[in-house]
């Protein structure tokens, strides 16, 4: 057994280059640590309100959240209330939601509002996907802020496929409507809005001077590639990827964030 595990938890098994840098990120003057929640703190479900972060990862992020010089932030496609429900963060945390349309930097955050236009607009686009979905066995839709969401997580492949294929063909050429794929779902949004630009806007916010990120969908591929030399950027999962890093499962987040907890405690700390 490692000195770092306990009994009965597995040891860690994140590459050495990893914890190498998760070491020298550490060190940093403000550490911005934002993470995706599904499929990366939270296992991917088949149900979207029955996901909750893995115990470790839920310690170890609130253990990040208590330090001084050090922001904990999640960046999620879900809406802010969804992601509240299901994550229950530290009330410290910076949420960004509906894939960076929403935000929210503390008591007195200002909400989402959509002008005449856009709803109507969101309207007719929920109209369309109903009409899909009445047709597709499986499959289902999660409203959104400025959005709607096709679910195809519970549809046989072939459906899936057709659902979302005939999202597109009705969809893709509309004046003002942003479609985003991701894990078996089909995303729409009637604001343009991207976890890259979410990225940005926390480390402005902030004043990080480098991050840590992980995710796990094609979306999150917008936020990694914000990051900055310096910056850790970590996929969960096998699909292709700009992020330096790659771990396969949610569980080795959890392992990433231990360590990052034990690293950046140490830095704050100073010298004993």
């Amino acid at each position: 057994m490692t000195p770092d595990a306990a009994p009965g938890k597995t040891p860690l098994t994140l590459q050495p280059e990893l914890l190498a840098a998760l070491t020298d990120v550490a060190a940093t003057d403000h550490l911005l640590v934002a993470m995706d929640f599904d499929g990366t703190i939270s296992p991917l479900v088949d149900h979207a309100a029955d996901a909750r972060p893995l115990p470790r990862s839920a310690a170890a992020f609130a253990g990040l959240a208590g330090l001084p010089r050090t922001t904990t932030a999640l960046i999620s496609g879900r809406a802010l209330a969804s992601l509240r429900a299901v994550a229950s963060p530290p009330p410290e945390t910076l949420l960004i939601g509906s894939h960076g349309a929403e935000a929210w930097l503390g008591p007195g955050s200002s909400e989402l509002t959509l002008d005449p236009e856009q709803l109507t607009l969101l309207a007719d686009v929920r109209r369309i996907l109903e009409e899909i979905v009445e047709q597709a066995p499986g499959t289902l839709l999660e409203d959104k802020p400025a959005g709607v969401v096709l679910h195809t997580r519970l549809a046989a492949d072939d459906v899936a496929e057709d659902a979302v294929a005939a999202a597109r063909a009705v969809l893709q050429d509309r004046p003002d409507v942003y479609l985003k794929n991701g894990n078996r779902v089909l995303e729409t949004s009637v604001v343009h809005a991207s976890k890259g630009e979410g990225m940005a806007f926390l480390r402005q916010a902030t004043g990080a001077t480098a991050v840590v990120f992980a995710g796990d969908d094609t979306t999150d591929e917008d936020a990694l590639g914000r990051l900055y030399p310096g910056d850790v950027g970590v996929k969960v999962g096998l699909d292709f990827t700009q992020a330096q890093f790659r771990v396969e499962a949610p569980v080795h987040i959890a392992e990433l964030l231990e360590a990052l907890l034990r690293e950046r405690t140490r830095a704050v700390s100073g010298p004993a």
